[in-house]
């Protein structure tokens, strides 16, 4: 199945496929070529949930818009590798690329592409198949770290495969790599190499279902032949003869490990036999297994394919990156292994930790375990939880300690198998270190602009996290750090401008930052008060506080006023440098951006619940299409789909370790939500329909519902939530304090 978009059609490729029960799986609205095109980011290729292998096409392009190796917009293919990053900002990884020939190359520099059409294209869940010009025939699968390759060569030709081990993206580059025949269907080698993640490893074997006739390798940097077999550094591509096959496929098994050779070796066990459609059906049945987490019932089918491709793409990071038992090799040369599960890795935390991973609390019970301790491994090994999580090495990107309110929503959530006086203790370590910017945050009580960067945004963020730990101290009984830390959390006052209305910039000796200027937004950070943003998408950035910002406004009526001329505002950016991340514009909300995720929902906390069943229905309708531009901006790792799955299916976690999610505008007529319980909560809507998007009243299990949200607990206890929904606002529903969110003040 994929989607044809010009017509944005469905297509069943069942012949392609070979699974005859395909098209009753709810997989089948799986469309991985949504977030493809424009700014989303996100690959194609073939990959299991979770999976450590990502086997997907790269163009040979570079730039921000193939962060992920591959955009829509581009017409040839240089490769196929095996690790790609879905929808981030920051292009790195694509580890192991291998591409068909029709004949020897002879060229090994970097790009060496190969054209297409997206007619001869097809991408669904746990597949990926494409038609090259040189007339090769490419399908590809894969299983957790091994992908499945098979390629049909024309008629005379040559059948070469290359081990393209220096192609490179972005910022990344290989540092060494090595191609070794083992026997004549075997070969070993390694890709180490430098980038956004200043030390990557990862060892590779591959098996082929022909023997090899020749193996020729190649330095990259002369690109004379050479023999390798003495050599143990250097930076080596090979290339792999056949001879003919007489028409018969050539298929290949390529296994990954961050451990060693042997290791992979081991890792090409996960598939025994070289049953294609075998392993693809065992793929599709994964993604299925997935997608039945939440059922969904409507008559358009649109909404479908948007809604299974967002709950797709909230399960393409973190990534499994041990072995099958646990071994891995981190950054730092050690070999470890987790004493229980799976290690992760890839932790977009200034992302995700809004919406992604409290959807994990309910979708992945069993892995969000794992993927819990594997940043308190992460803490062990580095002194310090992870920022920006990749290949075990922390590189820093973006604000905040956002593992925080991750760990603490799970440890409030009291989820099963997570330590919660161990991840306390790495909570106040990030809380109390000397770097980012957090010693003059602790001195000063707000970051100051004479002496970091994005200060705004430092104070704002670290101020939400500190009161994720105040709510951990809370529980845990430690009452004088949770009074240190509920202090903390109301930083975000001392750069609350009360004249301007926006919360800005200060020096040390607590001075007003100037100029100032709400609509400007910059990349340098020795001129800029906010991160990927301006004061008019920060200024909003209290999610844990609402009532107390209202406050800060002088008044309810106030604050609405001013979020009310957010949406309202023009849609311009002022600056030399204006960040392409904020995009996705209604007014001044960006929702190409995640800073903007939670503010429709702010309405619901004073009183305005129907203002968020506007707004979360416009930007539902406006920013998400079942198109490779499907995204209004970076999909960043499941956040940006997070969103949506949340949001379509009527709710949202607006203050993210809050426990509550709030109501917002269902889309669907009923969402069934398989629960960690083992219950179901049925959420249903009468009189749904895109003319009627707004809230007249709700009921629980057959009884009048008067909050504006639900609780994570009432949620777990199931049962069904039905909502009645109407062309006209109710203004009265939701109006009531006692019905609102939680808020601190």
């Amino acid at each position: 199945m994929f989607a044809n978009k010009r017509t944005g059609k469905f297509i069943v490729v069942l012949l392609l496929l070979g699974y005859g029960s395909f098209a009753q799986k709810l997989s089948r609205y799986i469309d991985p070529m949504i977030g493809t095109g424009g700014h989303g980011h996100t690959f194609p290729g073939a990959c299991v949930p979770f999976g450590m292998v990502q086997l997907s096409p790269d163009n040979g392009s570079e730039g921000w818009d193939w962060c992920s190796g591959y955009n829509y917009s581009d017409t040839t293919i240089a490769g196929f590798s095996h690790t790609h990053l879905s929808g981030t900002g920051c292009g790195d990884w694509v580890d192991i690329s291998v591409m068909p020939h029709t004949s020897h190359i002879n060229d090994t520099t970097r790009y060496f592409r190969v054209g297409f059409s997206h007619k001869n294209e097809q991408a669904g869940a746990g597949y990926y198949n494409v038609k090259l010009n040189n007339g090769v025939s490419v399908s590809l699968t894969a299983t957790e770290r091994c992908g499945l390759h098979q390629y049909t060569y024309p008629s005379g030709s040559t059948p070469i495969l290359r081990f393209h081990l220096t192609y490179m993206i972005n910022y990344d580059s290989a540092a060494f790599s090595h191609i070794t025949l083992i026997n004549d269907s075997t070969i070993t080698g390694y890709r180490y190499s430098t980038g956004w993640a200043k030390y990557q490893r990862v060892h590779f074997a591959a098996r082929l279902s022909a023997p090899i006739k020749r193996l020729r390798t190649f330095d990259n940097n002369t690109n004379a032949e050479v023999d390798t077999a003495d050599k143990n550094t250097g930076r080596y591509n090979g290339e792999l003869e056949f001879a003919d096959l007489n028409g018969k496929p050539l298929m290949m098994k390529v296994a990954l490990s961050s451990v060693d050779e042997k290791k992979a070796l081991l890792a090409l066990n996960e598939i025994p036999d070289w049953d294609f459609n075998r392993v693809k059906a065992a793929a599709i049945d994964k993604w299925d297994a997935e997608m039945a987490k939440m059922e969904v019932k409507t008559k358009d089918e649109k909404l479908k394919r948007i809604f299974y491709s967002a709950l797709y793409h909230t399960c393409m990071a973190p990534t499994i990156y041990s072995d099958s038992d646990g071994a891995y090799q981190n950054s730092e040369g050690r070999k470890l292994k987790m004493k229980e599960g799976q290690r992760y890795t890839v932790f977009s935390l200034w992302d995700t930790f809004r919406g992604l991973h409290p959807l994990f609390t309910i979708t992945q019970p069993d892995r969000n375990k794992d993927i819990l301790n594997s940043m308190l491994a992460f803490c062990d090994e580095t002194g310090l939880l992870p920022v920006w999580d990749l290949s075990t090495y922390e590189t820093n990107c973006m604000s905040g300690y956002h593992a925080v309110p991750v760990l603490a929503d799970a440890v409030l959530k009291n989820t099963p198998g997570v330590d919660a006086e161990r991840a306390y203790t790495a909570m106040k370590k990030s809380a109390f270190q000397e770097g980012r910017g957090v010693k003059d945050y602790c001195t000063y009580g707000f970051v100051p602009q004479d002496k970091a960067w994005y200060t705004v945004t430092k104070t704002l963020e670290y101020a939400y996290d500190d009161w994720c730990i105040a709510q951990v101290a809370k529980k845990l009984s430690k009452e004088d750090d949770y009074k240190l830390f509920m202090i903390r959390a109301s930083a975000y006052q001392t750069l609350f401008d009360r004249q301007s209305g926006f919360i800005r910039a200060k020096n040390s000796d607590g001075t007003w930052t100037e100029p100032f200027d709400p609509y400007f937004t910059s990349t340098d950070g020795g001129k800029a008060f906010y991160e990927e943003g301006n004061a008019w998408q920060y200024t909003f950035f209290v999610p844990h506080d609402i009532r107390g910002l209202a406050t800060a406004f002088g008044s309810i009526p106030a604050f609405t006023t001013k979020l009310d001329a957010l949406f309202a505002a023009p849609s311009e950016l002022k600056g030399e440098s204006t960040p392409p991340d904020v995009s996705g514009l209604i007014g001044q909300y960006a929702h190409g951006n995640e800073p903007s995720h939670h503010i429709a929902y702010m309405y619901s906390y004073v009183g305005e619940s129907w203002k968020t069943q506007k707004w979360v229905r416009a930007i539902l309708d406006s920013m998400y299409h079942d198109q490779p531009d499907g995204y209004s901006g970076n999909e960043d790792c499941g956040q940006m789909s997070a969103w949506a799955v949340w949001s379509m299916a009527g709710f949202y976690p607006a203050n993210p370790s809050g426990g509550e999610y709030v109501f917002g505008s269902p889309v669907f007529d009923e969402v069934v939500i398989k629960l960690p319980s083992g219950k179901t909560m049925k959420v249903k809507t009468k009189n749904n329909g895109k003319k009627n998007p707004y809230i007249q009243n709700i009921k629980l299990n057959g009884k009048p519902y008067t909050l504006t949200y639900i609780s994570h607990e009432t949620l777990l206890e199931g049962g069904e939530l039905e909502f009645e929904m109407g062309k006209a606002p109710n203004k009265k529903w939701g109006s009531a304090s006692k019905d609102w969110p939680s808020s601190a003040n």
